[in-house]
């Protein structure tokens, strides 16, 4: 009937890109190719490139929504910029909170999806409506897991178990492998703190509650800032072991200072945010003082096993 009104969207699908016009072209070609009974759309946020990916998404993916901004405004900015265009944070969005997409999905652009992966996932997110957020395994080009695709939160004990060694010591302790679950079974589905941005997929309804990523991170902490507020809000976070996605981080990466101070920013600011109040006020300067001891090492080049390495999704691995 003419004048019908669409139903919402299944999934809205943002990426956000920096410089990889090739690695965001093979992403957006998996995405198209996926297979299934659903509706989706994509917006690709666009930091300032210089390399013609925005030309070469309206070129070659006319369906796509770009968003083109003209500097770096950092991965948080981006992905909200990409959420609003759907509705999400938007008063359009609050005042009719049914015709928002039911799923939302942060997705990196040097990710390759099989052609299931996104049916697979939302069927997985159906089946568990206590599931605020999931993500799958992620793969790097070697075949080998990346860990970071299922996290615990960087609590002052984790993260001390991560900047002191001891998590590469002791990988299968449950006490010190938590930064990135390292004793769980990659092939088995779990209840975990956070997935990785690279691919998150998120209810529509955490986000209402939660509200959008916090822009004050620019480049990394904001994934797990994101699921330490959706599991406040009552949700859980869950990992997908039945469902793999490639992610090239390692074979696209490069060493980066500017994400190496991205990243111990971040872990100042989640500290700060969400455990400093509660951290008996000696033990606060030794945190604070080691994170940025470990900062100050890393900028000398002293082999840091927390340091980061920049990526094709804005300077940072993810």
């Amino acid at each position: 009937m003419a004048g019908r009104e669409q139903p919402p969207l299944d999934l809205a699908i943002v990426i956000v890109s920096y410089n990889v016009c090739d690695l965001l072209r093979d992403c957006l070609a998996s995405v198209y190719e996926s297979r299934g009974n659903f509706a989706f759309a994509v917006c690709v946020v666009d930091n300032g490139s210089q390399d013609g990916s925005v030309e070469m998404v309206r070129a070659e993916f006319p369906q796509v929504r770009v968003v083109a901004n003209a500097a770096n405004l950092g991965y948080s900015a981006a992905n909200n910029q990409g959420l609003r265009c759907f509705g999400f944070g938007t008063p359009e969005g609050e005042a009719a909170p049914e015709r928002l997409p039911r799923y939302a999905l942060l997705l990196n652009p040097d990710t390759l999806l099989p052609p299931h992966a996104l049916a697979d996932m939302l069927a997985f997110m159906e089946a568990h409506p206590e599931a605020g957020a999931a993500g799958p395994r992620l793969v790097l080009a070697d075949g080998s897991l990346d860990w970071a695709c299922r996290r615990s939160f960087p609590s002052p004990e984790v993260s001390f178990y991560r900047l002191s060694g001891l998590s590469r010591l002791f990988p299968r302790s449950r006490r010190f492998g938590r930064y990135n679950l390292t004793y769980l079974d990659p092939d088995e589905t779990a209840e975990v703190d956070s997935v990785v941005g690279a691919f998150m997929m998120v209810r529509r309804e955490a986000i209402q509650q939660a509200g959008l990523l916090d822009e004050e991170f620019f480049m990394y902490g904001e994934d797990l800032d994101w699921a330490y507020r959706i599991k406040a809000a009552g949700w859980k976070v869950f990992y997908n072991a039945d469902v793999t996605v490639l992610h090239y981080k390692e074979a696209s990466s490069k060493k980066s200072r500017r994400a190496q101070d991205e990243f111990y920013r971040a872990m100042l600011i989640f500290y700060r945010k969400h455990y400093a109040a509660q951290t008996p006020a000696w033990l606060h300067p030794l945190i604070v003082g080691g994170i940025r001891l470990r900062w100050w090492l890393a900028r000398l080049g002293w082999r840091d096993t927390a340091r980061p390495r920049a990526s094709a999704a804005g300077e940072a691995s993810r």
